[in-house]
């Protein structure tokens, strides 16, 4: 990796550089700002390599959970993920569609049911309908956040009963303390979500299209779960 962003191998990785490839991990720009505020711990904007190796770390660290801190840095973690072509390591091609969902049918079941007392409309539930639900949790206002974010996977401010599913199912892994993912995991995409990536490495994808978060500065549903401004502004 390393490497890639430092051909000449010149010992440093410029910020501009580094945006560019850091992107291809699939993580928020909140996230990815705050994994360069860590490593470029003297804020020149430049990166020698032993700092670009604590970045690439921490981006481990958000694709598998945990918290993006120096206290993580020395946690068990696989190295981290890029979308791209050259990448030694690189998501499949698609969203593998021969990943099971992580969604048990009996939990679908459940879901379905909760999803159906909600009086959906055209199959679809807004943000105002699923709130009380999120709320009922009893989890903080940022991990509903999240929740939200990631199951509305086609950014449209309503979850279908599919994406109800990965909200009800993040909520229970939450209860459960384990911790909410900065990114969708490939295996909780829904398989009527997943589609291929035509071109690899040309945006930064992730295993979903739940992909470019950026774009959306603000969705009104995590504002309804919150009186303070939404997290992923």
């Amino acid at each position: 990796y390393s490497s890639q962003v430092d051909s000449t191998n010149a010992g440093r990785v410029l910020a501009s550089d580094a945006a560019v490839f850091l992107k291809k991990s699939g993580l928020t720009d909140l996230v990815l700002g705050k994994i360069w505020d860590l490593a470029d711990t003297d804020g020149k904007g430049i990166l020698n390599k032993q700092e670009f190796f604590v970045a690439l770390r921490l981006v481990a660290c958000a694709q598998n959970g945990l918290d993006v801190s120096l206290s993580s840095l020395n946690l068990p973690v696989p190295p981290p993920r890029f979308t791209d072509t050259s990448s030694p390591l690189l998501f499949s091609g698609t969203a593998s569609s021969d990943v099971p969902w992580a969604v048990k049918p009996e939990d679908k079941a459940k879901y379905d049911a909760i999803f159906d007392s909600l009086n959906p409309v055209n199959g679809l539930l807004s943000g105002d309908k699923v709130k009380p639900v999120l709320l009922n949790s009893k989890l903080p206002v940022d991990i509903l956040g999240r929740v939200w974010e990631l199951s509305d996977i086609d950014r449209d401010g309503m979850l279908d009963r599919d994406e109800f599913s990965v909200a009800m199912f993040l909520v229970y892994c939450a209860l459960e303390k384990e911790p909410v993912p900065m990114s969708l995991p490939a295996a909780l995409v829904p398989p009527s979500k997943r589609k291929p990536i035509s071109v690899p490495g040309a945006m930064p994808l992730i295993p979903s299209s739940a992909a470019t978060k950026e774009s959306h500065p603000s969705l009104p549903p995590v504002g309804v779960l919150s009186a303070k401004p939404p997290l992923t502004q």
